[in-house]
């Protein structure tokens, strides 16, 4: 199966300039799994870009930057810290805070473990698509027949 229109590295290129790995890179990928996926008419693929762009920061970013303020952290994940802003201060302050953010925001759901368990942190987002939870592991594990313990 092909694409539906040209599909060419000069158009990803516009869409993607600052793309890790470069731009040519990104294309020989996509080029070859997207069309695996039925992913070949022009509005599919420029969903399917618009979104992976959007969550990788523009191809750039292949693992969540958990990196917050004590403020945006409770803008975002407010409900996660009943102490409100001193709580999450104190884990913007800690010297593993993205590790001990992520166990903390993603406890309990998505199929991780307790803020203990470490889950938080082993399965926050990654990859174009920001894949984030145990659960989300699992399933993509399985779909490629691997151990999960391989796709963290």
């Amino acid at each position: 199966m092909s694409f539906e229109f040209e599909f060419t590295p000069e158009k990803l290129g516009h869409l993607i300039p600052n793309a890790r790995y470069g731009v040519d890179v990104w294309f020989n990928e996509l080029n070859e799994l997207l069309p695996v996926f039925g992913i070949t008419s022009a509005a599919r693929v420029a969903s399917f870009i618009a979104q992976t762009a959007h969550e990788s920061g523009g191809y750039t970013a292949l693992k969540e930057n958990l990196n917050y303020r004590p403020e945006t952290l409770m803008k975002l994940f407010g409900s996660h810290f009943p102490g409100g802003m001193a709580e999450a201060q104190q884990y913007c302050s800690r010297p593993n805070k993205q590790e001990a953010i992520a166990n903390r925001i993603y406890a309990d759901r998505m199929g991780n473990g307790n803020e203990a368990s470490g889950d938080g942190f082993r399965y926050c987002g990654r990859g174009l698509i920001q894949l984030t939870g145990k659960t989300n592991y699992s399933n993509f594990a399985d779909s490629i027949e691997t151990p999960v313990e391989q796709v963290t």
